[in-house]
């Protein structure tokens, strides 16, 4: 049933504020999805909340709180289908029969099969006014790698690439330091802190003596969020089929990590050091990547950074693994001895992989290009 068109204009204004809420929790949610919650009553905004993290209150319980009484009869919009069962937090759609608010919207629902619309229905069934559907594409965007975990089973995978202007990584030494600038940087910073996991290979650690952490001071974002990033720090992940990176190296030395490897011999050294070691040999005799990203996402990971050199590129992307590329262009050349920005041989133009471009803007003097594969992966 469709709304008047001033009713559909005013949940339009109100879902938009809930997502701008929503979002201010892109880096401490994990595993949890990203929620904001809008509580209106006589086209007065009376509370707001939003998810800050796991095992704390939901957006609807925050924006309750601050409404207190007013709520009753009041509209809440929520950028996610309330949750209506017990997990570490009490079920949201109870909280909002409770308050006795009287029209419920959200954005979407919420394919988590612990609620996927029995959230809305608890509301109806307490003749609560239910209408979904509203800004669901901007609230799916939200939640991309919860949405693709909750409905695939894997997790939402970026690869970031930094490259010159005539597609190079490295030099042919494998000198790769720095290709971009500072504002560049600190883009790839926030990428490292939205995600679940950062995932690299031997090949960079060795390389570049990565440690692959989320750096604060080059966050640029307000105190707020950076005390939030910096309270959940991403999983760091290194693909080390055949063991070769040492313990002292500065990877290791900068916190627990997962290895993941070929090698079914695994010292007690890493275990000792605080590392988790994973073995997954495919049958190339390589690690199997895509057994990989299940085990993730079994794990409850929603959002997986890869960042690693051309031949761990390129093998997730020859698999039909990434689901987008953040690619940073600098206004340099690096020469055709440099190294290419994916190993992926290709004979004939009628191989080559079409991309779609969805964003190109300026971060300093670099430029950010943001692609996905077009098809996307499992079309």
């Amino acid at each position: 049933m469709s709304l008047p068109a001033e009713q559909a204009v005013l949940d339009a204004h109100y879902m938009a504020r809930a997502l701008e809420l929503a979002r201010k929790g892109r880096y401490s949610t994990h595993p949890n999805p990203r929620v904001g919650c809008v509580i209106v009553r006589d086209g007065v905004v009376v509370g707001e909340g939003w998810h800050v993290r796991a095992g704390e209150p939901h957006a609807e319980v925050h924006a309750l709180r601050e409404a207190g009484e007013l709520a009753r009869g009041a509209t809440a919009y929520v950028t996610l289908e309330p949750c209506s069962h017990f997990g570490r937090t009490p079920p949201c759609a109870e909280a909002l029969v409770k308050a006795g608010v009287g029209r419920v919207v959200a954005a979407m629902q919420d394919p988590n099969p612990q609620v996927a619309g029995n959230g809305l229905k608890r509301l109806s069934d307490a003749g609560i006014a239910v209408h979904s559907g509203v800004l669901e594409g901007e609230a799916r965007a939200i939640n991309r790698g919860f949405l693709k975990r909750m409905e695939q089973g894997l997790p939402f995978v970026r690869v970031k690439l930094a490259m010159s202007l005539d597609g190079r990584t490295a030099m042919a030494s494998g000198e790769s330091q720095w290709i971009t600038g500072p504002a560049a940087r600190s883009a790839v910073q926030r990428l490292r802190a939205e995600s679940s996991v950062v995932l690299t290979g031997a090949d960079t650690v060795l390389a570049d003596s990565a440690r692959l952490t989320v750096r604060a001071a080059e966050l640029g974002l307000d105190p707020e969020l950076t005390a939030l990033a910096e309270s959940r720090p991403p999983l760091r992940v290194l693909i080390d089929g055949r063991l070769r990176v040492p313990l002292d190296a500065a990877f290791f030395q900068a916190g627990p990590a997962l290895v993941v490897t070929c090698a079914t011999t695994i010292s007690a050294d890493y275990q000792a050091a605080g590392h988790e070691v994973l073995s997954l040999p495919g049958n190339d005799g390589r690690v199997d990547l895509a057994g990989l990203l299940e085990q993730l996402a079994a794990r409850g990971v929603n959002d997986l950074l890869v960042e690693a050199g051309p031949r761990l590129a390129g093998a997730f992307a020859r698999l039909g693994l990434v689901d987008e590329y953040q690619i940073f262009v600098a206004g340099k050349f690096l020469g055709s001895t440099a190294r290419p920005l994916l190993d992926w041989p290709l004979e004939r133009m009628s191989e080559a992989p079409r991309l779609k471009i969805t964003e190109m803007r300026a971060v300093g003097d670099d430029w950010r290009v943001t692609a996905i594969p077009d098809p996307a992966p499992g079309v």
